[in-house]
C-alpha cells in the first residue's frame, strides 16, 4: 500500500520527518518496505524559468529556425535558436537554461549545453509540454499568460509539489490501516503514547461539511432486495455538473500513489477512496432507469458490461447494482460501462455503502477481478464511515464541477451495528505482555486508536471497539493493540526461563514420522510439502474426487486424490532450474469422495520420490541412476526399522504408472513403487524418468505401536549360503517360492532372497528363477549333513509343490 507523506500530514500535524515517520510505523506493525522520493513532474523542472521572447528572427541558413532574444530576468538578454512555428515576439514562455536536465514525455533525459545551430550561438531552449514531461504536445512550445512574471520558476508556476512515498506492507487483518487515515490513527496512538508529549496531536478530516440545501427535481430510489448483503447504503443526487480535467493539487495527490487521473469526479471518488479508506461510485445519473437503484443477487446468465470492455456472464448469488432494466455495477468491485461517468455527464447518483464482505470476495473471485475498493470492502470496511466520506466527496465534486445539490442525503440504515464490547483486564494485559504499562498510556493508546472506554472499575475496563476495527473483537485483540502501539522493543527480555512439565501418552503417528523422516533424510533424501489443493485435470477418474465450493483458480479446484502430482510438480520446479539429481520425500494425506453413500476419507501416507543420479559426480566414476532396486531397497529398510519384513509383491496394476510392484502385508495394501508413466510425467512437464514409492500409513503406523525392541545375542557362528536354479511355471511368483522355504525349514533357514531371472524362447512356458538360501545355527557350526538335509527337502517341496526342476 502506498502511502504519501505530504498527504498523511494534512490528516495529521506533527514535527516528524518521513524517515522518522517510517520508523514509528515499522515498530507498531505497520512495516514500511520502502520510502522513496517523488516529485508530481519528474525532475522537478529545475533549472526552468518563465521569459519573455523579445525578439524573433528568421535564421539566415535555415528556413525553419528562428533567433530569438529572451529576458529571464538576470539583465542580459540570450541568445535561443527555436523551431516551434508558433514562437513570436511578446509571448512569455517557459526557458531551459543551461545545465538544465530535462524529463520528456517520451524518451530518454537530457541536459542542455551552449551550442551553436547552423552557425548561431544558442544559450537555451523554449520548451514545449511534451518536452519537460507536462503532457503530449509538440505542436509548439507553450505560450503563457502575459501576466506571468519573468524570471518565475516554472516549478513555483505549474505548482511541483516534492514528495514522499512510503511503501507500506499491509497484513491482512489491517483492513482499519487501509487509507491515509487509518494510518494518521495508528501514528497519533504512537505519539500520544510518549508520555514526555506535552501538546496531543490529532488527526482532522476537512471538507465534511453539511451540503447545501437540496436545489431541483430530481429523485432516487433505493430499494435493497436482502438487508444482509448491503447494511448500509447512502447516497445523493447531484447535478449540473461539468466534467473535466481535475486541479492539479488532485492530479498529484493521485499520481503520488501511482494512480492515473481520469476526470474530476472519477478523481475526486478516488482521492475519497485512498484517504478515509471508504469505496464511493458515480452513476451517470440519467442512465439510471426509473431513477431506481436496486441492491440485489444478479440472475444467474444475467450479461454485464463492465468498464473495462468486457462482457461478463454473472452468477447466481453475484451481488449487484441495478436499475429497473439492467445491471449498473458489481457492487463493491467494478462499475459498469453503460452508467460511468464521461465528458456528457451533467448529473450523477454518488453512492457510499457498506457492503457484506463474503458477498464482495465471492463476486471478486468469480471474476477474477481485483480492485481498490474490493480490497477494503473484502476485509471489512467502516460503516459509520458512509455519510462522512459522502460529505468529503460531494463537496469537493460541488467545487472543482460546480455543481449543485439535488436531493437531501439518502442513508438507509435499518439496522444500526454496534461495536463490538470488550472487557479488558490490566492485570491481564500486563501478564500478557510481561510488563506492567503505565495506565495513562494505556489510557491514550485505546483512546487515540478509536476505541470508546464507556466503564471503568478497579482493574479493567469497559470498552467500545468501533467496526473498523475487524479484527479487534476479545481482550487478547486489545492487548495486542496496546502492545504494539506501545512497541515490542520497549519490552524488556527477561533474563530468566520458567517452564511447566508434562507428560503425555505415547503418540505413535508422531513418533513414526519423526522416525521415518530422520532415516530418510539419513538416506539423502529431502523434504518436500505440497498444496492439498490440485487440479482435476491430472485426474482420469473423476468421480471419487473432492471439489472444492469456491476454488481459488482452476489449477487449485480439488482436494489431491494423490500425493504423486504435488511431488511431480516440486520436481518439475526443480528440474527447470538445472537440478535434476532429487530424491524427495513428503507425509501428508489424499482425499476422496465415496461416490455410494456420499461419504468424505481421507488417507494418510508416504511418497517418496527419486530422479536422475543417484551418487554426485565423483573421480571414482560410481554412476547409478535411480531404479526400482534402489527405492524399493529403501522401502524396505524404512519398514523393516518399523518392525515389517514379511512382504509380499505382485505386479502393479496403476494407470500412473508405467511398471511396478504392489506390496502387501498379511495381503492386504501396504505400498505401491514403480515408474512413474509418460503421460503422468507430461500433465506435469516432467522430462526425465522418475521412480515413486506411495506408503499407506495405518499399516506401518499398526506395526510400530506393537512392534517391541528385543535384543538378541549375536550369532557367533557363521552363516552357509547354498544357491538353486529353479525351472519353474511362468504364472509362479517369487512369493510363493519363499512362502514355501520357510514353511518346510523353519529352524535353519533365515534369508531367501531372488537374484536372477531368465526368460527365453528355449524355456517356452517356463522361466528360471536364481534363487540364494542362508542357513544359520544360534547353537553350533553347521555341517554338511545339516545343510544338505535341508537343501534336499526344500528341492523336494518345490518339485512336488510348484513342480519345479532342478538347472
Amino acid at each position: 500500500m502506498k502511502i504519501s507523506y505530504n498527504w498523511l500530514s494534512t490528516l495529521i500535524k506533527n514535527d516528524l520527518s518521513a524517515e522518522a515517520c517510517a520508523t514509528r510505523l515499522t515498530a507498531c506493525g505497520l512495516e514500511v518496505e520502502g520510502i522513496e522520493e517523488i516529485e508530481s513532474v519528474p525532475g522537478g523542472l529545475r533549472g526552468l524559468v518563465v521569459g519573455s521572447v523579445e525578439s524573433c528572427e528568421k535564421h539566415p541558413d535555415a528556413d525553419r529556425l528562428n533567433l530569438t532574444k529572451v529576458n529571464i530576468g538576470t539583465g542580459e538578454l540570450l541568445s535561443i535558436v527555436c523551431g516551434a512555428p508558433n514562437v513570436a515576439a511578446g509571448q512569455k514562455v517557459i526557458v531551459a537554461t543551461i545545465g538544465a536536465k530535462l524529463y520528456p514525455t517520451e524518451g530518454e533525459p537530457f541536459e542542455i549545453k551552449k551550442s551553436k545551430i547552423r552557425g548561431a550561438l544558442s544559450e537555451g531552449m523554449l520548451c514545449a509540454e511534451d518536452e519537460i514531461g507536462l503532457g503530449k504536445s509538440h505542436t509548439g512550445i507553450m505560450v503563457l499568460p502575459e501576466t506571468i512574471a519573468v524570471g518565475t520558476p516554472a516549478a513555483d508556476y505549474f505548482q511541483v509539489e516534492t514528495d514522499t512515498l512510503l511503501e507500506i506492507g499491509l497484513t491482512p487483518n489491517r483492513s482499519d490501516a487501509a487509507s491515509h487515515l487509518g494510518v494518521a490513527r495508528d501514528l497519533a496512538a504512537i505519539l500520544n503514547s510518549d508520555p514526555a508529549l506535552t501538546q496531543k496531536v490529532h488527526t482532522q478530516i476537512t471538507g465534511i461539511d453539511a451540503l447545501p440545501p437540496a436545489l431541483g427535481d430530481k429523485k432516487i430510489k433505493v430499494t435493497i432486495a436482502q438487508a444482509e448483503t448491503c447494511r448500509r447504503y447512502s447516497g445523493v443526487v447531484i447535478s449540473g455538473i461539468q466534467v473535466g480535467a481535475s486541479p492539479s493539487w488532485l492530479k498529484n495527490r493521485l499520481q503520488s500513489i501511482g494512480l492515473r487521473s481520469i476526470n474530476n469526479v472519477v478523481d475526486v471518488t478516488n482521492f475519497v477512496l485512498h484517504e478515509l479508506g471508504q469505496p464511493l461510485h458515480a452513476f451517470d445519473l440519467d442512465q439510471i432507469e426509473g431513477h431506481h437503484i436496486m441492491v440485489r443477487p444478479a440472475k444467474l446468465g444475467e450479461k454485464f458490461t463492465t468498464l473495462d470492455g468486457i462482457q461478463r456472464e454473472l452468477k447466481a448469488g453475484d451481488l449487484m447494482i441495478c436499475d429497473e432494466q439492467k445491471p449498473l455495477c458489481i457492487a463493491g468491485v467494478f462499475g459498469g460501462a453503460e452508467s460511468g461517468v464521461t465528458e456528457k455527464t451533467t448529473s450523477i447518483f454518488l453512492e457510499s455503502a457498506y457492503f457484506d464482505s463474503a458477498h464482495v470476495r465471492r463476486s471478486a473471485k468469480n471474476h477474477g477481478l481485483k480492485t481498490d475498493a474490493s480490497f477494503r470492502f473484502e476485509r471489512g470496511t467502516d460503516p459509520e464511515m458512509t455519510v462522512t466520506a459522502l460529505l468529503r466527496c460531494a463537496n469537493l465534486i460541488l467545487e472543482l464541477t460546480g455543481g449543485k445539490v439535488s436531493t437531501e442525503i439518502l442513508d438507509l440504515y435499518p439496522e444500526k451495528l454496534e461495536p463490538y464490547r470488550v472487557g479488558f483486564s490490566f492485570s491481564n494485559c500486563s501478564d500478557l505482555i510481561g510488563k506492567e504499562i503505565d495506565r495513562q498510556i494505556v489510557f491514550n493508546i485505546i483512546k487515540y486508536l478509536g476505541i470508546v472506554i464507556e466503564n471503568e472499575g478497579n482493574d479493567g475496563l469497559l470498552l467500545a471497539v468501533p467496526r473498523y476495527k475487524t479484527d479487534v473483537t476479545r481482550e487478547a485483540d486489545v492487548i495486542e493493540e496496546v502492545m504494539r502501539i506501545y512497541g515490542y522493543n520497549n519490552v524488556e527480555v527477561s533474563k530468566t526461563i520458567s517452564y511447566t512439565s508434562f507428560t503425555s501418552p505415547r503418540n505413535f503417528d508422531q513418533e513414526l514420522e519423526e522416525k521415518l523422516s530422520s532415516l530418510l533424510e539419513g538416506f539423502g533424501f529431502y523434504e518436500m510439502m505440497n498444496l492439498s489443493l490440485s487440479s482435476e485435470a491430472y485426474y482420469e477418474e473423476k468421480s471419487a474426487l473432492v471439489k472444492v465450493l469456491s476454488p481459488l483458480s482452476a489449477d487449485l479446484n480439488v482436494m489431491r486424490g494423490e500425493l504423486l502430482f504435488g511431488g511431480l510438480q516440486t520436481l518439475a520446479h526443480n528440474i527447470n532450474r538445472r537440478n535434476a539429481d532429487l530424491k524427495f520425500f513428503e507425509i501428508g494425506r489424499r482425499y476422496a469422495l465415496n461416490a455410494e453413500d456420499g461419504a468424505y476419507t481421507e488417507e494418510k501416507q508416504l511418497l517418496l520420490l527419486c530422479t536422475g543420479e543417484l551418487y554426485p559426480q565423483n573421480a571414482y566414476q560410481l554412476q547409478r541412476p535411480a531404479d526400482l532396486h534402489y527405492l524399493k531397497g529403501v522401502c524396505e529398510n524404512l519398514l523393516r526399522k518399523c518392525g515389517i519384513d514379511q512382504i509380499s509383491y505382485e505386479e502393479l496394476r496403476d494407470t500412473n504408472y508405467a511398471y511396478g510392484l504392489q506390496a502387501s502385508l498379511n495381503k492386504k495394501p501396504l505400498f505401491k513403487i514403480g515408474a512413474v508413466s509418460t503421460e503422468a510425467l507430461k500433465k506435469l512437464d516432467v522430462s526425465q524418468a522418475v521412480m515413486a514409492a506411495v506408503i499407506d500409513w495405518q499399516p506401518v503406523l499398526k506395526a510400530l505401536s506393537k512392534n517391541k525392541t528385543q535384543f538378541t545375542e549375536l550369532n557367533k557362528y557363521p552363516s552357509v549360503r547354498r544357491d538353486l536354479a529353479l525351472l519353474i511355471d511362468r504364472q509362479v511368483d517369487f512369493n510363493a517360492v519363499r512362502d514355501l522355504a520357510y514353511a518346510t525349514e523353519r529352524k535353519l533357514l533365515s534369508e531367501v532372497n531372488l537374484f536372477d531371472i531368465y526368460e527365453g524362447e528355449k524355456l517356452g512356458n517356463k522361466k528360471s528363477y536364481a534363487v540364494s538360501f542362508i542357513l544359520s545355527n544360534k547353537e553350533a557350526t553347521l555341517n554338511d549333513k545339516q545343510i544338505d538335509g535341508v537343501m534336499e527337502k526344500l528341492i523336494t517341496a518345490y518339485k512336488e509343490k510348484l513342480g519345479a526342476e532342478l538347472r
